[in-house]
């Protein structure tokens, strides 16, 4: 099954590779052997799906995101989504799939999960917020500007 990507994402990729790179987004230089365990599949399928992603392209190399990089998302939000029914993982990994997901957080309270986003437009954050929306199993959602961080 291919799933709804964002845009930039090749369409072609299954859930396996979204969480694949997901995970390699959150941290590119964990050991195959945690991925795989996390993952739920084997080493060799995982470093089968790396070389596959990087001889197409979909993988353009590996890289150290600093503090200031993540910054430069002049655009960043919180959304809260509400969610029914089972499949709260696959939900986490689709919206981990998304590059304007910086982090996906499950809560208390009226909301289910909090999903941190940074955007480049307001126009590209719209579009995000759209498209996870229409993920299966949501049924509310509210989305805050971060307008500044204060630091102590």
């Amino acid at each position: 099954m291919t799933l709804p990507v964002s845009e930039g994402m090749p369409a072609d990729m299954d859930d396996l590779d979204t969480a694949l790179l997901a995970a390699l987004r959150a941290d590119a230089r964990a050991p195959l052997a945690d991925l795989a365990q996390r993952l739920g599949k084997s080493r060799a399928t995982l470093r089968a799906r790396i070389a596959r992603m990087q001889a197409s392209g979909d993988i353009q190399g590996f890289t150290v995101l600093t503090r200031d990089d993540v910054a430069r998302a002049p655009v960043r939000g919180l959304m809260m989504l509400g969610y029914e029914g089972a499949g709260t993982r696959r939900l986490i990994h689709r919206l981990h799939g998304f590059p304007q997901v910086r982090a996906v957080h499950s809560t208390n309270g009226k909301w289910d999960l909090i999903v941190e986003l940074a955007a480049q437009t307001l126009e590209e954050l719209d579009k995000t917020l759209f498209a996870i929306r229409e993920l299966p199993g949501i049924t509310a959602s509210e989305t805050n500007l971060l307008l500044s961080t204060r630091t102590p």
